[in-house]
């Protein structure tokens, strides 16, 4: 007996919902943003993750396994060319689903489902033994060295004024 899919049951037959979920991973790629129910967000999510990994490797095996679930090759050109590269020091993640709310004429969960373009943004590994051995850091002592160049502008500004005070003297001498 074959093992059923796991996660919710689209409708139609396995062979609609493949195409359904085919066809809004190209929306997805196309407008990089589709508003869709949360059930089929959630049976997308992996499909088009796993496309946009396909698409990170970049070579032609890679460019043919997405087209045989994509058919259109301008939105599998755009997923290697655009996304693919926006995407590349992302380990995985590639899609986030916003709640919007309810539909209102059957109340269906409605999402926003949106390619993650950001560029990451990498996290501060921290091995907790270490951390605990190394809690009680003290705090750098920071030098006050604003105080000693003040000192050194005014002792310059009083050298500067008795050098202008010498030179009105002797101006004054050489008017006599």
């Amino acid at each position: 007996m074959p093992k059923p899919t796991k996660g919710a049951r689209l409708g139609g037959g396995p062979a609609h919902e493949r195409l359904m979920l085919a066809n809004l991973a190209a929306s997805l790629f196309t407008h990089k943003s589709i508003k869709t129910t949360e059930t089929r967000a959630k049976r997308l999510r992996p499909v088009a993750e796993r496309l946009v990994t396909f698409a990170k490797r970049g070579d032609l095996h890679a460019r043919r396994r997405v087209l045989a679930t994509i058919g259109d090759k301008t939105v599998v050109h755009e997923l290697f060319t655009e996304i693919a590269p926006q995407v590349a020091l992302r380990d995985g993640g590639y899609t986030r689903i916003t709640k919007l709310g309810f539909r209102k004429g059957d109340n269906a969960s409605m999402v926003q489902m949106e390619l993650v373009l950001e560029p990451v943004t990498p996290k501060v590994k921290s091995n907790k033994a270490s951390a605990k051995a190394s809690a009680p850091v003290a705090e750098p002592v920071v030098e006050e060295t604003e105080a000693p160049e003040a000192e050194v502008v005014e002792a310059d500004a009083v050298e500067a004024e008795t050098v202008e005070a010498d030179a009105a003297e002797a101006s004054a001498e050489e008017a006599k």
